[in-house]
């Protein structure tokens, strides 16, 4: 990896890649650290002491919600969007011819995308100045129209602005630019966090308040290897090729396969389960300044103390984890079903002449495809639910760091792993090219 990064530096092409990238990211970064006025800090830290999946929209951010800065939504809206229209390519048939239109097709869904995260964005802004006004102590005093407006607009278009970095750096950069702005966040923020987390811990200074930070690296470094093997392990479908006639050529049969990853669904999963899980608890701040002796009133106040990963509740914190767990494993299995069409799969086999050994084409060989992707599914799925629920909590109760830092770790290092993974196989292919471009002059 670090001789393919050198080799990349010497190349003037990629160098300015790379440069590129690098100055979107630091921009990136800039815009993080500017506050919107009139927040209050105090209210902030306090509310995302309490809430852990707050940190974790605000680790998508970059530690931009928690300072309410003009990008404290971050790419969110983004993503919303672009899963939406996934969904709409499979629900409606005239998205999904669209989709199969090549470039043309591509752009019109993309644009499509540009306006619906327009609307997500002002929507989600306006909840965030509703929730803040009525957190306890209160982030946002109290705003006119005019106001609340004003911080809508400034959300939404750092929303865009970031959208806009993300195309530029996919365009003329290296990398999937969404994927290293959020990368870039978390990295940005990691330093303070970990400080933050070491200072509360070794204040005694003795030997054993170090105890749970080398517990801490040991499982960090641990899940890092088994993130880097699952992220890049597959399921090699042999495929045969049988001899046809291309114009006046003839191509020869040939052997290949077709990999299916483990964790096909990446990240996403966690986004919905997130945005679901987290859902009552906005609700529930919708309703503080409720009358105290309403039915909605003590509904809200106990789903605000008690719907939570580390409530003190004990049978409402296993039933929180059990659900966190099962929505991340369900929405896996949803996820993968609308990304990898086996039909469609099966389809394109047929068209050009190829099969997989023992299976007939057609029916057969989607039903194949399905029921293998099932399984690695289910094993992807066991992945991201181990990752994000289970483990913090074990490695919680044995170090004893808290709970919402060990989500917000686990979750981490799955992004930061799964990005530079996919960055560094785009690096070393555009090296590839580089050197066959050479060898053909």
């Amino acid at each position: 990896m670090l001789e393919a990064l050198i080799n990349a530096i010497r190349l003037p092409e990629l160098r300015n890649k790379i440069l590129f990238t690098g100055g979107i990211l630091i921009l990136f970064r800039f815009f993080a650290n500017i506050a919107i006025p009139g927040a209050s800090q105090a209210a902030l830290a306090n509310l995302f002491n309490s809430q852990a999946l707050l940190g974790l929209l605000d680790l998508f951010s970059g530690g931009g919600l928690s300072r309410f800065s003009i990008v404290a939504m971050g790419m969110n809206p983004y993503i919303n969007a672009t899963i939406i229209m996934q969904l709409m390519t499979v629900i409606s048939e005239r998205i999904k011819e669209i989709s199969k239109e090549g470039e043309q097709g591509r752009r019109r869904i993309n644009r499509w995308s540009r306006y619906l995260t327009v609307a997500l964005g002002a929507g989600q802004a306006y909840g965030f100045t509703v929730l803040f006004q009525n957190t306890s102590p209160a982030i946002l005093g109290p705003l006119d129209w005019f106001q609340r407006v004003q911080i809508i607009l400034v959300l939404t278009a750092g929303t865009i602005m970031l959208m806009w970095f993300g195309e530029l750096i996919t365009e003329h950069g290296i990398g999937n630019g969404v994927s290293l702005i959020i990368f870039a966040g978390i990295i940005g923020r990691g330093p303070a966090s970990i400080a933050g987390v070491f200072a509360a811990r070794s204040a005694g200074g003795g030997l054993a308040d170090y105890i749970p930070f080398i517990i801490f690296g040991l499982v960090a470094l641990g899940m890092t290897a088994v993130i880097i093997e699952v992220q890049q392990a597959v399921r090699k479908i042999p495929i045969q090729s049988a001899q046809r006639t291309v114009g006046l050529k003839q191509v020869q049969s040939r052997a290949s396969f077709l990999p299916l990853r483990v964790n096909h669904a990446g990240v996403i999963p966690i986004i919905f389960a997130i945005s679901v899980m987290f859902l009552p608890t906005i609700l529930a701040n919708y309703f503080t300044a409720a009358p105290p002796d309403t039915w909605y009133y003590k509904a809200a106040a106990w789903i605000r103390g008690n719907f939570a990963p580390n409530t003190a509740n004990i049978p409402m914190a296993i039933t929180y984890n059990a659900l966190y767990f099962l929505f991340t494993f369900g929405f896996t299995y949803f996820y993968t079903a609308i990304t990898f069409d086996v039909n469609e799969v099966a389809d394109n086999l047929k068209r050009y002449s190829s099969f997989i050994p023992g299976i007939r084409p057609g029916r057969p060989t989607a039903d194949y495809l399905q029921a293998v992707m099932n399984r690695i599914t289910f094993v992807g799925a066991c992945f991201l639910g181990f990752i994000t629920v289970i483990l913090p909590i074990a490695t919680s109760k044995i170090s004893g760091i808290n709970t919402q830092q060990m989500y917000l770790g686990g979750t981490a290092i799955l992004i930061v792993v799964g990005v530079a993974l996919d960055t560094m196989k785009q690096l070393q292919t555009q090296l590839v090219m580089r050197q066959y471009r050479g060898f053909i002059r």
